[in-house]
């Protein structure tokens, strides 16, 4: 099952496209292309917010939304791969905390090579993954509830571990910073970290439009019955979604600690719902079966597009989170509108 539904194959079903009505061919497009809506959204609000104030169009504030996006962008593209499956994932912050405490204090605390602390961070947080996974497949417990239980699992582990303290940069090996380098693309001032995410959701992207993995992957989300039947090995596949999902988790702990410049228990506060927010307003269904990364990555830029913007026109804290609320309310919504084309 690839991301984009194919053209109609039949004389009759082109037919009946050509007597749709115009209402009918948006939701059709939106259906076939779930990366359009949330694209839509984000051309309208940077022209909105750029009337508001010019400031917002400038190099330094792009530069700004760019490098507060990427984090939460990583840590949703893991997001997406659950959510695909119709499946739900509460320890995304949860498991990237607990890998980045790992790697900072190994490499601060306990003599261990920066470079192999990275390895074993992020190792630690595939295995966190693969664990979601297990409970998931061969315990048959809902991802709700298992990932639920593994966030204060988690947590309480990083506490434990780092006894609450941060881990500053001066303590910490420069490969574990390196994903904070700054360099300057045109007028433009980035941090490594803003294209190592680009290229990972490139990555994850092709794996899912161009590979069995991926086919596979949006067949269990969008009937897992009908996978079964098939001849596909559903519990393979989402053990092997949980694992990919928390080796992405354990990466952007990296990428994180470069943005932040230090490891700090509290350093990622709402990344769960932060990610869930990205990943519905980007088009992915929640009933899994339908979206892509593109839409999620686009659905980051509008949530932190619009912090900033809004905050620009001097808009009050509250009210900015009200707004991110109606837009989740709406995006959901719209999916369920959307979905009527598959009746």
């Amino acid at each position: 099952m690839s991301v984009d539904t194919q053209a109609p194959a039949t004389a009759a079903e082109q037919f009946a496209l050509r007597r749709q009505s115009p209402l009918q061919r948006i939701q059709h497009q939106l259906h076939a292309r779930p990366a359009l809506s949330p694209l839509m959204v984000l051309v309208i609000a940077c022209i909105v917010f750029t009337i508001i104030n010019p400031r917002f169009a400038q190099p330094g504030t792009i530069s700004i939304v760019l490098q507060q996006t990427a984090v939460i962008a990583a840590l949703a593209i893991g997001q997406t791969l659950v959510i695909l499956t119709a499946g739900i994932d509460l320890a995304v912050g949860a498991i990237s905390i607990l890998a980045m405490l790992l790697m900072a204090n190994l490499s601060a605390n306990n003599g261990v090579p920066g470079v192999l602390a990275l390895l074993i961070g992020i190792l630690f947080g595939t295995a966190c993954g693969f664990f979601n996974g297990f409970l998931v497949t061969r315990l048959n417990l809902p991802p709700f509830i298992v990932t639920l239980g593994t966030l204060s699992i988690f947590t309480a582990i990083g506490l434990l571990y780092s006894g609450g303290a941060s881990v500053g940069k001066a303590k910490m090996p420069p490969i574990l910073n390196v994903m904070g380098t700054r360099f300057a693309i045109g007028p433009f001032n980035l941090t490594l970290g803003v294209l190592v995410v680009i290229l990972l959701a490139a990555v994850v992207a092709f794996a899912l439009s161009q590979t069995a993995w991926g086919r596979h992957v949006y067949a269990v989300g969008d009937d897992i019955d009908a996978a079964r039947l098939v001849g596909i090995r559903v519990d393979r596949v989402l053990l092997s979604v949980y694992t990919v999902a928390g080796l992405i988790y354990g990466f952007t702990a990296w990428v994180l600690i470069g943005r932040a410049g230090t490891a700090s228990p509290n350093a990622i506060v709402g990344a769960n719902l932060e990610t869930i927010t990205a990943v519905v307003i980007g088009g992915t269904s929640l009933f899994g079966g339908r979206g892509g990364i593109l839409g999620t990555i686009l659905g980051a830029l509008i949530v932190y597009a619009f912090n900033t913007g809004l905050a620009l026109a001097n808009v009050d804290d509250q009210l900015r989170i009200l707004t991110i609320g109606v837009l989740i309310i709406v995006a959901v919504s719209v999916d369920q509108w959307i979905r009527k084309v598959k009746g």
